[in-house]
């Protein structure tokens, strides 16, 4: 059993949504960047979602973006984010981990070493936001052979045609985009995003996230009262700078300024259908 379906298997017993927490691997560095991620299981991350900086990020907003241009300038590749994902599992081999990214990167690197290398340093997931169904030979299949989930994204535009396509080769979980847009928009209407995710259930068979614009533990409680995990990204983000910025050469500080949201955040959630 992978770890991803392991979790949510947890969760669905103790009858609570997860939290996953987005962090851009190597913002500001490799060093600093690894030792958040080691601590968000201690603030109640669930799985954690893990940035692939790339120079085009077509989907992220500026908080995001902005993470992705310091991770580059610092030097962080895809083989020094795995390399991260190598040193968590020496201290946590329970916690799933999800690359996010574009296919460049992954491509460059070579589809069939990828997810061999990915798999041996402890990668669980893959969310690539480019690759639509239609390409799924050239990471998605390869991935799911190697025992790594692929997860897809649907979004408000994801119509009843359109998603059993997206959900086909699916594994692990469903990420529902909750506003058509860029990361760090303000999030779609509770209504609407309940529908969404019913119907995404109902045609995968899989749980089923939400994320894009959740930035408060208030939207994120309110979310986490019908879907089976709720990803925050941009909020945290934006923490980590600015406190970056605010007490420059200091990353303990940010590091667990970061924390304190994420532990607000994930108390919120996992309480939310209590």
């Amino acid at each position: 059993m992978s770890r991803i379906k392991a979790r949510f298997d947890q969760l669905r017993e103790e009858n609570r949504a997860a939290f996953i927490p987005f962090i851009m691997a190597g913002d500001p560095d490799s060093a600093t960047s690894l030792e958040l991620i080691k601590k968000l299981p201690s603030a109640g991350a669930d799985l954690i979602e893990l940035g692939v900086a790339f120079t085009d990020p077509m989907a992220d907003g500026p908080a995001v973006s902005a993470a992705g241009l310091r991770a580059l300038n610092s030097g962080q590749t895809l083989r020094k984010t795995m390399e991260m994902v190598r040193s968590f599992r020496k201290e946590d081999d329970h916690t799933p981990i999800i690359l996010m990214g574009y296919y460049n990167p992954f491509y460059s690197y070579g589809p069939e070493k990828f997810v061999r290398d990915a798999k041996e340093a402890g990668v669980d997931g893959l969310i690539i936001v480019d690759l639509p169904p239609e390409e799924d030979t050239e990471l998605c299949l390869p991935a799911r052979a190697a025992g790594l989930d692929f997860i897809r994204l649907a979004t408000p535009t994801t119509d009843a045609e359109r998603l059993p396509s997206v959900v086909k080769n699916t594994s692990g979980f469903v990420y529902y985009v909750s506003v058509a847009g860029i990361t760090g928009k303000a999030a779609g209407e509770k209504a609407i995003v309940e529908n969404a995710l019913n119907r995404i259930r109902a045609a995968s068979g899989l749980p089923a996230a939400v994320g894009f614009g959740i930035k408060t533990a208030e939207k994120a409680r309110e979310f986490a009262t019908f879907a089976d995990a709720v990803v925050v990204g941009s909020a945290l983000v934006d923490e980590f700078a600015n406190a970056l910025e605010a007490r420059p050469g200091e990353a303990d500080n940010a590091i667990n300024a970061v924390l304190r949201l994420a532990a607000d955040i994930s108390g919120a959630i996992h309480a939310a259908r209590k």
